[in-house]
Order: C-alpha cells, then sequence, then structure tokens
C-alpha cells in the first residue's frame, strides 16, 4: 500500500477523542501514521484522496454470510466471498457452515482459516452445531474452536430437537463457546414459502406463520436460562420475537441477537411481483414486523444488522418462485439498505462494526496512530448502479441488481491492503 492521505472525512469511532469530527487521516504501508485535524504534512508525494461528505469507521463486520467453499464453489468460492464482502465496508464476516461438505469439523474449520488468512477481509467460520447439520449428533465442538471456528450454527438449518441444543449449550458453555440459532419449527413452518397473512392468502400461497419462529425463539430462551448459558439468534423477523427476547433481555438472560438488512426494508408485499429474488428465509414479513424490528434496533434489543449473503448460480433463482432457492447475493447492498430503512451514518456505524464484534467477543478496531488500518470510508449520499460492472460476487441474485443505489463504499482497509472503489 502507497502513502495515502485522506483528507476531510467525519470519524465515527464513539471512543476516539475525535468522533464525529473532520479529520485527516495519513497512511504509510498499511500503518495509521497520523489522524487528526488540519493536517499540515507535504503531499508532494502523497496520493491525496479527498473524502468531504463522507464517514471513516472502523471495518464493518458481518455476523451471517454464506460463501460456497467447500464443496459449492460456484455460488461463491473464497476470492468472490472476500472481494464481495470488501466492496460493501466488511473487513471481517462470520461464514456459516451451509456449505457441501458442511463446516463441522476441524479439517473444514482449518481450511477457511488457512485459505483466507491475510485477506483485505477476515474470514471467520462458524462450525455446524450437528454433524454434517443433520439435527441429530453433536458435531466436535470444541476442536472446531480450537481450530478457529468463531461460534456455532446449523446455519439455515433449525435444530428442531430440543435434546441436542440442550447438550449444545451445555457443553458450549464450559470452554466459552457461543451457539447461534436459527428459530424455526419446522413442523409449523411446513415447508411452505412465504409468510403466512393477507398477502399469502391474496396469492393463494401456502404460509409460514410468526408461530413457527416464536416458538422456537421461546424454546431456545428456556434452554439458555436453564443451562446459564450464551446464546444468539441469527436473523430474527417477527414482532413477537423482538418482544420474547427484549423480555429475556430484562431478566438478564445471556441472550443476543440480529436482523438481516432486507428485513428492516422489504415487506412481504414485494411477492406480489412473484419475483424469486425476494425469497428469503425466514420469509419478508408484514410491515408491522418491519416496524418493531426497527424499533427494537433502536432501543438495544436486537445487536446487530447482518447481510445473511447468499450468492446461487441463476438457475437456482429464475425458476418458478415456489421452487427457488432462498437469499439474497447481499454483502454489496446492505450500506444503502440501511441508509434506505432510516438509519444514519453512526448506527449504521454501531450496528454494522461495533455491536457485531461484541456479540463475538472481537476488539473493536483501533483507528489511532501506529495501528494497523482497518476501516471503511463511505459515502450516504453517493449514487451508484449495482450491475455486473460493480458486482463482485458470482451470484446477482438480488432484487436491487441493475438500480441506482444511494450510499456507497469508497475505501476498504485492512491487513495493510487497502481497496478502493470508483464513485
Amino acid at each position: 500500500m502507497a502513502t495515502v492521505l485522506i483528507t476531510s472525512a467525519v470519524l465515527v469511532s464513539p471512543e476516539h477523542a475525535h468522533h464525529l469530527s473532520e479529520v485527516d487521516v495519513l497512511l504509510e504501508d498499511g500503518i495509521i501514521k497520523f489522524i487528526g485535524k488540519q493536517n499540515s504534512i507535504d503531499r508532494a508525494d502523497i496520493e491525496v484522496i479527498d473524502a468531504k461528505g463522507s464517514y471513516i469507521a472502523p471495518g464493518f463486520f458481518d455476523l451471517n454470510a454464506n460463501f460456497g467453499e467447500p464443496g459449492l464453489e460456484t455460488k461463491e468460492d473464497l476470492q468472490t466471498g472476500i472481494a464481495s464482502a470488501a466492496a460493501g465496508g466488511f473487513t471481517g464476516v462470520a461464514i456459516h457452515p451451509n456449505t457441501n461438505p458442511a463446516i463441522y469439523t476441524r479439517s473444514e474449520v482449518a481450511l477457511i482459516v488457512n485459505q483466507s488468512r491475510g485477506a483485505v477481509v477476515d474470514v471467520h467460520p462458524v462450525g455446524a452445531i450437528s454433524k454434517k447439520r443433520q439435527g441429530e449428533e453433536l458435531a466436535e465442538l470444541y476442536d472446531m474452536k480450537l481450530a478457529g471456528a468463531i461460534a456455532f450454527s446449523d446455519g439455515d438449518h433449525s435444530v428442531q430437537q430440543a435434546g441436542l441444543m440442550s447438550r449444545a449449550l451445555l457443553y458450549s458453555k464450559g470452554f466459552d463457546g457461543l451457539i447461534m440459532a436459527f428459530a424455526q419449527d419446522e413442523s409449523i413452518a411446513g415447508g411452505n414459502k412465504m409468510n403466512e397473512g393477507e398477502v399469502s392468502t391474496y396469492l393463494g400461497m401456502k404460509g409460514i406463520p410468526n408461530l413457527a419462529e416464536e416458538l422456537m425463539v421461546s424454546r431456545n430462551i428456556k434452554l439458555a436460562a436453564y443451562h446459564d448459558a450464551r446464546i444468539h439468534f441469527s436473523t430474527i423477523s417477527t414482532a413477537g420475537s423482538v418482544d420474547l427476547i427484549r423480555q429475556a433481555k430484562e431478566n438478564g438472560l445471556q441472550v443476543t441477537c440480529d436482523v438481516a438488512a432486507h428485513h428492516l426494508l422489504l415487506t412481504d408485499e414485494s411477492v406480489t411481483s412473484f419475483d424469486s429474488n425476494y425469497k428469503v428465509s425466514p420469509p419478508l414479513r408484514t410491515q408491522q414486523d418491519v416496524d418493531a424490528l426497527r424499533e427494537g434496533l433502536r432501543d438495544g434489543t436486537i445487536d446487530a444488522v447482518v447481510s445473511q449473503h447468499t450468492p446461487h448460480e441463476i438457475e437456482f433463482k429464475q425458476v418458478e418462485f415456489h421452487i427457488a432457492a432462498d437469499g439474497i447475493a447481499s454483502l454489496q447492498t446492505v450500506l444503502p439498505t440501511l441508509l434506505s430503512a432510516g438509519l444514519s451514518a453512526e448506527e449504521i456505524v454501531d450496528v454494522l462494526a461495533i455491536r457485531p464484534r461484541q456479540v463475538v467477543g472481537l476488539p473493536l478496531p483501533t483507528m489511532e496512530e501506529g495501528a494497523v488500518a482497518n476501516f471503511v470510508l463511505f459515502d450516504p449520499t453517493a449514487k451508484w448502479t449495482y450491475d455486473q460492472k460493480s458486482n463482485q460476487s458470482k451470484g446477482a441474485n438480488n432484487p436491487w441488481f441493475g438500480k441506482e443505489l444511494v450510499g456507497k463504499v469508497l475505501l476498504t482497509a485492512n491487513n495493510k491492503q487497502l481497496t478502493r472503489y470508483t464513485k
């Protein structure tokens, strides 16, 4: 990385002396050499980036992304996933075990750790709770922890057996492991494809009721309370789930949760187009649920926002809605989605950079002189088109593909690398 001077960026870093002030940042070989106001450095041999109107903050961290490696590299390999994450402003991602084979032994964990070491995005594997994600037998959690697994989840499979989830919580507590639970009672969901409500009735489609999620949230809260163990709920989507988790926190339980960015903006009304890019799991809910999720984010009930990045080949999405695969290739559109949902730059940094790292116990990147640069520079007003040229992912399954968006990442710095994106 050459010597670069970023000028007039607003710093968003709550513990910093210059928080919410315009600063200049001098980078030399990936190290922050100066951060402050009115830098009087001789700029003759330095590349200067005018960042007026932009924000600089610790790099974003995603608690829920899906890459295809190992086994599903045609969906996304580590390199394209890393490129997509960096373009979205993320310098760290936790990738879930929705792979083939699943990430359920130390071998798969070690593969990901070794293959991604030193990249501009730090990749943290999430190991499976059960062997092969089959929900029958506990995987080797401690071995995976030693190999580098940051947490444990069965990905988009919800653990249906209460006994297995109970054992996972108890066992992981012994080494301070974190269970990430996707909440859906399959006997209630019934394999259906969208939210149950007025829209599903209008479309004549069988729906998944909020109850399917809320029953599982309630069960897992009770199990965590019984064992006095930590639990994190991934991608909650209903008003009832927000209420249950809010009450659990008020009762002093070790409960955290996140929400996918698209669940803060989109509703099941989008499904009337039968565009399979709106088919996600959990499904898009009602405006009442969206409002409750936004309130939960504001009052701290919801700890973080995730991308739930799930890229697919074209043949998995350009088919009839009811047989299409779930998911959005969303790493690059999280920032504009949150801006559209009404979040301020400071709120975005809180839920994308600060609080996600708190959930998994990672230190926040420091914005101090002498530190290795780990930050994102973004312009909340810049317009850009998300299309084949700007897309870094193998997947284009995104409802905003081909459209103009507001809010753009300009720079991502980490591990002595600087990735730039033009306006």
